[in-house]
């Protein structure tokens, strides 16, 4: 007999079919009782004239009955006259999972992460995190981007040394990459616009509730573009689809846009700030609902002092044309236009007292023609926190690494 899932029984009403999950929950009352079975669809309620020797929640079972219809059952049916069969036996987990929500405080539930993300809601966090990724893709492939699949390990640092994972690798040094931003670049000589999913590593000093030591990245990079207003564009595209299944997120038309220097004075910084203080992107995240109902707001022109060596720099050579994307007063993305021209990438490494020749195998895309191009990069965790309305992004990731965790 074929596996039935749970959200399938009210097309069988009559029949008799086999259910296969686990044992969500057992309810036993005077005179009859219930065992809620949950699998990868939902819950389905089995009716069982016999309550003695039921087992235990979290054990794997398979159920053969009859399906009746029962408007207070989930999902308006039940299995009625079953047939239990054990195919692996639980110990009691360390949570109730069928409980509405679990009160264990956020250590406990990332300890018993094999058992806590089974909870409902948990779940549910990661069914909508891989749908967001599904949207992030299904919007570049329409616009004609390539996915693509880039090292983790490498040979440079990404970002000029700071906060890298260095590694032997075979007697010599490398590192494990921070971003896939040198190969992105370089692919979009190749396809003129691509995009990758995969986890990037940050030797990240601060312990936080929105840093991690690794996250999963949502890169894009372009090609052909007129300035860091086109990435802009792309971008606000690909977020409207991600957020797309969000009822309370606010997403105008227009997503507000403020110049570095016009956030600083909105958030009350001072004028020579280098950068945005958590504080600052609050205030201006409230600025963005308040004025426009947008939870979304452009800040553009940081400082060159503050960005990459590959970034390009606004026609006043003190800002750049890059930008962040603060997403309810979080700064969810960080974008902008890159150099194409291979005597800028040997400027800027120059006056930064970097060596070209330590970037050589990135800069000779360069050597040979590159050209105007820019992209994005969303962390997916704390796009998910930010939408979920979660404190820590912790809650939003499958089993973090920070400062403390390397476990489960």
């Amino acid at each position: 007999m074929q596996r039935v899932l749970s959200d399938q029984l009210s097309a069988h009403v009559g029949e008799t079919v086999r259910l296969a999950g686990w044992v969500h929950r057992r309810r036993i009352l005077a005179k009859v009782a219930f065992l809620v079975l949950r699998d990868r669809a939902g819950l389905a309620q089995v009716v069982v004239a016999e309550p003695s020797g039921l087992p235990p929640e979290e054990t794997v079972v398979e159920v053969t009955g009859r399906v009746v219809a029962n408007e207070v059952a989930p999902g308006g049916v039940e299995l009625v006259e079953p047939s239990v069969s054990v195919l692996s036996v639980a110990e009691p987990p360390p949570v109730e999972l069928f409980r509405p929500a679990l009160t264990a405080a956020l250590p406990v539930l990332l300890d018993q992460a094999p058992v806590t993300l089974r909870h409902l809601a948990r779940r549910e966090v990661f069914a909508a995190s891989a749908a967001a990724v599904g949207a992030f893709r299904a919007a570049l492939d329409g616009l004609g981007f390539t996915e693509v699949f880039t090292p983790k390990i490498v040979g440079t640092a990404t970002e000029s040394g700071a906060n890298v994972f260095a590694l032997d690798y075979f007697g010599r040094p490398a590192y494990l990459a921070q971003s896939p931003q040198f190969y992105k670049q370089t692919m979009v000589g190749v396809f003129e616009r691509v995009y990758e999913v995969g986890p990037v590593f940050r030797a990240e000093p601060h312990d936080t509730s929105r840093h991690l030591a690794t996250y999963t990245s949502l890169d894009a990079e372009l090609g052909f573009i007129a300035d860091h207003r086109s990435v802009m564009e792309v971008l606000t595209r690909v977020v409207r689809a991600m957020v797309a299944p969000f009822a309370d997120v606010r997403l105008p038309e227009e997503i507000p846009v403020l110049h570095f220097r016009e956030a600083l004075s909105l958030a009350g910084a001072a004028p020579d700030e280098p950068d945005l203080a958590p504080e600052h992107e609050r205030a201006i995240g409230a600025w963005g609902l308040r004025e426009h109902g947008s939870d979304f707001v452009y800040v553009e022109g940081y400082p060159m002092v503050k960005r990459p060596f590959y970034t390009h720099p606004s026609p006043e050579p003190r800002w750049s044309n890059s930008f962040d994307l603060i997403f309810r007063g979080v700064e969810l993305v960080t974008g902008g236009q890159r150099l194409h021209r291979y005597a800028d990438y040997v400027a800027a490494l120059t006056g930064r007292g970097e060596r070209p020749g330590d970037y050589e195998s990135y800069l000779s895309a360069f050597r040979h023609g590159m050209p105007p191009h820019g992209g994005f990069a969303i962390g997916l965790e704390r796009f998910m926190a930010r939408v979920t309305g979660a404190a820590n992004v912790r809650e939003t990731t499958l089993f973090p690494r920070d400062l403390h965790r390397i476990a489960p």
